[in-house]
């Protein structure tokens, strides 16, 4: 029997002549969208050749195929649609066709709408209608749209379906409703892979990261074999945590199962290592890479900029370019947070014109929060305010809490009180703003406006955010709070910490007390100071970690200057390599040093 390829039998079929009925034309036209399901443009010929040999266009049998390849290929759903409202009452698949490939575009919304549209037709769902609907409200993230369908799946008795409850699951999970993600899970009788990635990714996506760790713990009991989407949450979860060798162990457990020329894991495996200040490991699963794309050199162009390697990110840009990749916007947002955290003024100014000007790349509002941040860092206060004035985006409370805190770090009240007066209009109960603005109050000994600002925190009910840092040793990850006596070893920490002040205050060490509330006695100001939550997890650390292993905190508010400088000198006097990672960028502290160069 002859076959034909596809493309000799489209030119054959084409090239006959329109005395066929009718009827034969649309069979024809069927098994040709069948064969040629790789091209767009062959799918568009095959239209026109039906439509020209006075096929219907309302067959519902042609409209079927004609709309599932136009899904399949990926193809514009306005065209899609154009074939849909002409059909003569179509069937619950070219619904659902039509439900799946809104789902999957860009306008996710639209699927729900047709749903409804589809009700009002009076056509009845069946079991592949809903992991469509839900895969598009998960997209939209439309947590009350998930909630409705769940109580339709009940309704239509598909709720015990494990195709259903994967979507619903997800949903949840997408919509960041990680409580109803898991009770929905612990609910489902049969649990396949997909569910407990679902689960794991919507609790390391919503900053749950232990919750996620403990479910990977449950899934390997239940013997259920992880996947790349597996180590990506794992992974995302470890970075949150701060927690170093757990993400070593994903590491080899991707090594000894074969993952590692997954891409998708591999770059989130890079992105671990860089969020953990560990750039070095970084650039070598970089280096090893068999296939790199542009979130590859994104992931470590912005891991070099955070750890204070700034120079290093901006050549490898240079190699994303020698590689003929296109940089996206993130990675200009990482080639900017490179040029502001060391200082380049003129290269950031001269990356932010590139970005438009060669590559078509609108600046977004994160783009010229690094520009402001840029020139905050170097101290040009007036400049930033200035650049803020004349951006064509209406500045948000980021970028005006960017410049609060280059005024606070300068010394520029006036303009302070100027970016915390459009604070008060975006997001007036910000505790970090009025933090910010009592310490420059403090900094200029103006006591009586720090005691109204306190003041009118407390009447406005705003509540200061509890400052905390995360160590891990072992298998566990501690955390600790300012003035924490709540750990068994608190004794033997607040010990260290009496002898470290000590030790310091003979290396030249004389705590930064300006800022600290000047009715308190200049000996509580110091102990203020010294219990702050990264030093006592540094001593936590020095106790327990072994000797000359880096100490690595994460904490999730800024260092303050007191502990930035004290910090420096516990690295030189206890020989010990300090990498903290606070809401700002990393700080690598070694012989008395830190790697940004107090450039902060």
């Amino acid at each position: 029997m002859l076959l034909y390829k596809p493309r000799s039998l489209l030119t054959t079929f084409l090239s006959t002549k329109a005395e066929n009925p009718i009827p034969y034309i649309i069979k024809k036209c069927i098994a040709l969208l069948q064969l040629c399901a790789s091209s767009k443009f062959k799918l568009r010929q095959i239209h026109a050749f039906s439509i020209r040999h006075c096929a219907p266009v309302n067959d519902p049998e042609m409209g079927k195929h004609l709309i599932y390849s136009v899904v399949s290929l990926s193809g514009p759903m306005s065209y899609a649609y154009n074939i849909f409202s002409q059909i003569e009452n179509p069937n619950i698949f070219t619904w659902n066709t039509m439900i799946r490939g809104y789902a999957e575009s860009e306008n996710p919304r639209r699927a729900v709408q047709l749903y409804r549209e589809m009700q009002v037709s009076s056509i009845e769902p069946d079991t592949h209608t809903y992991p469509f609907l839900l895969k598009a409200v998960s997209k939209s993230m439309n947590i009350r749209e998930g909630e409705m369908m769940h109580s339709v799946t009940v309704r239509c008795g598909y709720e015990s379906l494990i195709f259903v409850q994967n979507s619903l699951v997800h949903v949840y999970a997408a919509c960041g409703d990680t409580e109803s993600a898991h009770k929905m899970f612990v609910l489902m009788t049969e649990r396949d892979l997909v569910a407990w990635n679902s689960v794991i990714n919507g609790f390391a996506l919503n900053g749950r990261p232990n919750e996620a760790l403990t479910l990977f713990r449950e899934m390997s009991l239940e013997d259920v074999k992880p996947d790349g989407f597996t180590m990506v949450s794992l992974l995302s979860a470890s970075a949150e945590l701060g927690a170093l060798k757990l993400g070593r162990r994903v590491h080899v457990y991707m090594l000894k199962v074969g993952l590692r020329e997954n891409l998708h894991a591999t770059n989130a495996l890079l992105d671990f290592y860089a969020k953990c200040g560990s750039i070095r490991e970084a650039q070598k699963v970089f280096d090893e890479m068999g296939e790199r794309n542009v979130v590859s050199y994104t992931s470590l162009i912005v891991g070099l900029a955070v750890n204070g390697f700034g120079e290093e990110a901006l050549e490898l840009f240079k190699e994303l370019q020698r590689q003929v990749l296109v940089p996206s916007e993130i990675t200009f947002v990482g080639v900017l947070y490179a040029c502001s955290h060391c200082g380049m003024i003129d290269e950031g100014f001269r990356n932010f014109k590139r970005m438009q000007d060669e590559y078509g790349i609108v600046p977004k509002i994160e783009h010229y929060g690094c520009m402001v941040d840029l020139l905050g860092r170097a101290g040009l206060v007036k400049q930033a305010y200035q650049f803020i004035q004349d951006m064509p985006l209406q500045p948000n409370a980021v970028i005006w809490r960017t410049l609060l805190g280059a005024c606070t770090i300068h010394g520029h009240l006036a303009l302070a009180e100027t970016a915390r007066s459009h604070l008060l209009q975006l997001e007036p109960k910000h505790s970090g703003d009025y933090v910010l603005l009592s310490n420059l109050y403090a900094a200029e000994q103006r006591w009586s406006d720090v005691q109204m600002l306190r003041k009118t925190m407390l009447n406005d009910g705003v509540r200061k955010t509890p400052g905390y840092s995360l160590v891990e040793l072992g298998n566990r990850v501690y955390e600790f709070t300012m003035g924490d006596r709540s750990h068994p070893q608190s004794q033997d920490i607040y010990a260290l910490l009496d002898e470290m002040t000590r030790l310091l205050k003979l290396e030249g060490y004389v705590p930064h007390t300006e800022k600290v509330l000047k009715d308190i006695e200049e000996e509580e100001k110091e102990q203020a100071l010294f219990y702050h939550s990264e030093k006592v997890a540094i001593a936590f650390m020095l106790i327990n970690a072994t000797a000359g292993t880096p100490i690595r905190v994460i904490k999730n508010l800024r260092v303050c200057a007191d502990c930035h400088m004290a910090i420096k000198l516990i690295s030189k006097v206890y020989g010990r390599e300090i990498i903290i990672r606070d809401n700002s960028r990393f700080h690598h502290f070694r012989d008395g040093s830190c790697s940004c160069r107090d450039y902060w």
